[in-house]
């Protein structure tokens, strides 16, 4: 094809713009170390386009200032929801806001938003008719029936008193947090937060993590004293230095109502930490829901259930409390998956720039190994991590790591540092062989695009059998990002319905045998950073055109096994042996 003069003039202007539109995104990328891509590497068989825009997402997350922050509540930002709210099969999007410390004009004060899928790429939002249109400093969300109706009730948590929304089954929901007793204290900082029925008697009980006892009145400005100093910048102070908190643990009462059990279930037994994910899963494969806590400059906590209403700390003795050298760290987010096929759960958890992730190999019966650096993950240690999760894009039956990252110190823009306030987000591929690698470039801007990210879930939004993943960007809008395969890779899609346990079936195990490979995975509430995924289950297949083998063990101790299931399918599973497809 031949340019004339004025085409080639325009072509070379419009050149230059996009290399100067690009510099910012460069520096960042070259900053965190991210590389092009290896010619030598196998060529990705998927690829993410945000999708934010055309699916009507219009959203604004706030959380104090953008280009300085007085206190340490202005920048943990919010979480997110993938969740059926309407029972439609679809899966709708819930995004908690914050706010600011200037306050708002009247009229413009930011709140949480529900927008419910239309079922065609396209969301709406429907949070006035739907009564979630609260203000305040947001922060997570989790979901779980906790008065097994049938629908998917909601708790967001604050700096304040949390909330408790019913789902009324008509599009609506109602506050009932007083009613049911899990407000919490007016100015206690929740965070992170789980559905979980740690007693397995059939009803949701409520895990709440705290952050730090913050005070307004009494909050120090930066540069205060030696923990609100980062690289020679005043910056704002904590969490070192501020009063730790504990942990809150709700009995469901089975009536609408919770009882605070945490002194009785032996939760504020365990040391004061800087509490934020909060993480739930079967770690010693003994049939019982145990608890992690992902803490910020203090020892996170793992807590093993006792089988008869109690708990115990045992986060350093298990391995997962500090990093590969003995040292404490920032942690944020976390996330589970069965990484090597072993049958047991491995935990994966986000930390602050100068410390790594953490990957923590379960070698049975919840006695833990960070191999973070051995497996590959250890590429970035400037990036602050948040959101995170095990996800299978190529459906290859391998699940790889995804996460956002987002400094607290926009301070940083003020000088030239190896760090910057806007970061890359990650995506290592698993090899399959206890092995990660770096595809974050091979996949672009989509990436490696600097961003704010704080809340980061995975969920299959559109029902095209690949897993989508959405992002809560700190200031900024929204991250939908919508993955298409363009292999032939077989997948199976689990919704599971609980009878004689929790309607949700949180807590339940799923096995898939398909193809000669081995996975599982729990039905679980919270996760990632103070965030929800989606409730179903998804299991990659890679060229497998049927699932040998199905097994689920249910909270309530039944085990219903189904054999020779074709795949590409969404299906519900019933407590019981029941199975139809749910879509």
């Amino acid at each position: 094809m031949k340019l004339d003069r004025r085409a080639a003039l325009k072509l070379l202007g419009s050149e230059l713009v996009f290399a100067r539109l690009c510099e910012p995104v460069a520096r960042a990328a070259k900053l965190a170390g991210i590389q092009s891509p290896v010619s030598t590497r196998p060529m990705l068989d998927y690829h993410l386009t945000d999708v934010t825009r055309q699916a009507g997402v219009d959203f604004l997350h706030v959380c104090g200032g953008d280009t300085g922050k007085k206190y340490i509540l202005e920048t943990t930002g919010s979480g997110a929801a993938f969740f059926d709210y309407d029972n439609d099969g679809w899966l709708d999007i819930f995004l908690v806001n914050g706010s600011r410390l200037g306050g708002f004009p009247a009229g413009q004060v930011p709140t949480n938003r529900l927008f419910r899928n239309n079922r065609d790429g396209t969301f709406t939002d429907v949070t006035a008719r739907a009564g979630l249109g609260r203000a305040g400093w947001g922060q997570g969300v989790c979901i779980g029936d906790y008065d097994n109706d049938g629908y998917e009730d909601l708790f967001v948590t604050y700096w304040g008193e949390d909330v408790l929304y019913h789902n009324n089954g008509d599009g609506t929901f109602t506050d009932v947090t007083h009613r049911a007793g899990v407000a919490g204290a007016p100015f206690r900082w929740s965070t992170g937060s789980a559905f979980v029925d740690y007693d397995r008697d059939g009803h949701l009980d409520l895990f709440v993590t705290h952050y730090v006892k913050f005070d307004l009145r009494t909050a120090l400005d930066p540069g205060s004293n030696p923990y609100c100093v980062y690289r020679g910048l005043a910056v704002n102070c904590g969490p070192k230095g501020l009063i730790v908190e504990k942990n809150s643990l709700y009995h469901n009462n089975g009536d609408g109502t919770f009882a605070d059990v945490t002194a009785k279930a032996g939760i504020d037994r365990a040391i004061g930490g800087f509490g934020l994910g909060v993480l739930t899963g079967d770690f010693d494969n003994d049939g019982w829901p145990d608890i992690y806590v992902s803490c910020d400059t203090t020892p996170s906590l793992l807590f093993l259930n006792n089988h008869d209403g109690t708990f115990r700390e045992e986060g350093a003795l298990r391995g997962v409390a500090y990093g590969e050298t003995g040292q404490e760290q920032a942690g944020m987010g976390v996330a589970a998956a069965d990484i090597d096929g072993k049958g047991c759960l491995d935990i994966l958890k986000m930390n602050f720039s100068d410390e790594f992730p953490n990957l923590y190999i379960n070698s049975g019966k919840a006695i833990f190994n960070d191999l973070g650096q051995s497996a590959g993950v250890h590429r970035y240690g400037n990036l602050v991590g948040w959101g995170c999760g095990f996800f299978d894009p190529d459906n290859d039956g391998h699940p790889d790591i995804f996460y956002v990252n987002g400094h607290v110190y926009p301070e940083l823009n003020r000088i030239q540092a190896n760090v910057t306030y806007r970061q890359p987000r990650v995506l290592y591929r698993n090899l399959g062989n206890g092995k990660f690698d770096d595809v974050s470039a091979e996949l672009g801007s989509v990436v490696t695009f600097p961003s704010t990210g704080r809340g980061c879930v995975f969920g299959d939004f559109n029902n095209d059998g690949a897993v989508d993943i959405l992002i809560n960007n700190q200031n900024s809008p929204p991250s939908l990002l919508r993955c298409e395969t363009t292999n032939h890779n077989r997948w199976i899609n689990l919704k599971l319905v609980g009878v004689k346990s929790n309607r949700s079936a949180i807590g339940a195990r799923v096995v898939c045998e398909a193809g000669g490979l081995r996975q599982i995975d729990e039905v679980r509430s919270g996760g990632s950073y103070i965030s929800q995924n989606d409730l179903r289950i998804h299991f990659g297949l890679g060229e497998a055109h049927v699932v040998d083998l199905l097994q689920v063990s249910w909270p309530s101790g039944t085990v219903d096994i189904w054999r020779k299931l074709p795949t590409n399918r969404f299906l519900k599973l019933r407590e019981g042996g029941e199975m139809k497809l749910l879509i």
